[in-house]
């Protein structure tokens, strides 16, 4: 059975952990081992994940037969707006198919109805298999964009939406 819990400081090192091992298998081919470096450095590091928890991001851990194997996170981004942003969600390689992504969505879309949101977003990357994912549970593309992240890097993302 797949439980979920609320991160606190405490469970970053979880977060760090599970980022650290999916993302560069999820992104290598995609942007370059240089790249993927970067980002790890930029949003994976205790400190980094320490911010983004003390500006509201809220941390979701799934937790099934004793191991933390997925998380999301989420924050409202425009409350005049409405829209609440789906800013992370992986899952570790044994753990694919097991039905957690697809759990930590309806559970971030619950979240966000619950807040009032009118639209729950996502960036993803243009070439990311994860687009698929994304459609089949119901976002569709609503913008283009090209992020300049430093050092020279920037991410090529759609960004997708799901009404609420």
């Amino acid at each position: 059975m797949i439980t979920l819990r609320i991160a606190r400081e405490e469970d970053l090192p979880v977060i760090a952990n599970i980022g650290t091992i999916t993302y560069g298998p999820t992104y290598a081919h995609l942007i370059g081992q240089e790249q993927v470096d970067y980002m790890l450095g930029k949003f994976y590091t205790l400190g980094a994940l320490k911010e983004q928890l003390m500006q509201g991001h809220i941390f979701l851990i799934a937790h099934e037969q004793g191991k933390d194997l997925a998380f999301a996170s989420y924050s409202t981004t425009d409350p005049e707006k409405g829209i609440v942003k789906l800013h992370k969600l992986y899952v570790l390689p044994e753990a694919h198919g097991m039905g957690l992504g697809k759990f930590l969505i309806n559970e971030v879309r619950d979240k966000a109805i619950d807040a009032g949101a009118k639209n729950l977003e996502l960036n993803v990357n243009r070439d990311n298999n994860a687009k698929a994912f994304y459609e089949k549970a119901g976002f569709k593309i609503k913008e283009t964009v090209d992020i300049e992240i430093g050092n020279g890097f920037q991410m090529n993302d759609y960004v997708m939406a799901l009404p609420l």
